[in-house]
């Protein structure tokens, strides 16, 4: 599996420290309580890939995994920084906006949201940015177990209606392992992988 060949290659602090050679990449985006390492460790079938912490902010730099020559899934620092001074938290938001606006080989923004807070003020911003720079978008509704089958399908249409065609919408849940046919048939297209979907666990 491609996935779960995933492994860390490098950390850049700016745009400049980005690998040279890749020719397409996926970034993680998402508020620093939002699950995105988790999302990231589950899609590629790793424990460990992406560090999870229990102080939310602590990812800072552009973390570069390589799923095969040339291809990357990127995670971008958590939203809110928490515990990090205003101009730290200021000097990324730059940094932020000049890898999603200016990095060539960046093929879509993959935003991840808790279901039960979905939308907030952080989220529209990198919605915004990606629709400014024409990038595409899918994004997770993460931690979907945490609500009833009911309750999170109402979400998810509300915010399929709300967003229209600026992004993809699904359901995700790293714990139940729901979402990652889904997930992984973007990520593959997006970054022209052969297709993994048979070889996903998925539960409803």
């Amino acid at each position: 599996m491609i996935f779960s060949q995933a492994h860390f290659i490098t950390s850049a602090a700016t745009l400049r420290d980005c690998p040279p050679d890749s020719i397409a990449e996926v970034a993680f985006a998402g508020r620093s309580n939002a699950g995105k390492s988790s999302a990231i460790n589950a899609i590629t079938g790793h424990s460990r890939l992406a560090r999870i912490s229990k102080t939310p902010g602590r990812t800072q730099l552009i973390n570069f995994f390589q799923l095969q020559p040339e291809r990357y899934l990127v995670d971008l620092p958590g939203y809110g920084f928490a515990q990090v001074p205003l101009a730290v938290k200021e000097k990324w938001q730059r940094e932020l906006e000049d890898y999603l606006r200016k990095r060539e080989t960046l093929k879509g923004l993959v935003l991840l949201s808790d279901i039960r807070h979905p939308l907030k003020e952080f989220d529209r911003m990198m919605i915004a940015w990606a629709n400014q720079a024409e990038l595409p978008l899918h994004l997770l509704l993460t931690k979907a177990d945490k609500l009833k089958r009911g309750a999170a399908q109402n979400t998810l249409l509300g915010v399929r209606r709300e967003l229209g065609e600026q992004a993809s919408v699904q359901l995700f849940s790293a714990v139940k392992k729901q979402g990652l046919i889904d997930a992984r048939r973007q990520l593959s297209e997006w970054l022209e992988l052969e297709s993994e979907t048979n070889e996903a666990v998925e539960t409803s």
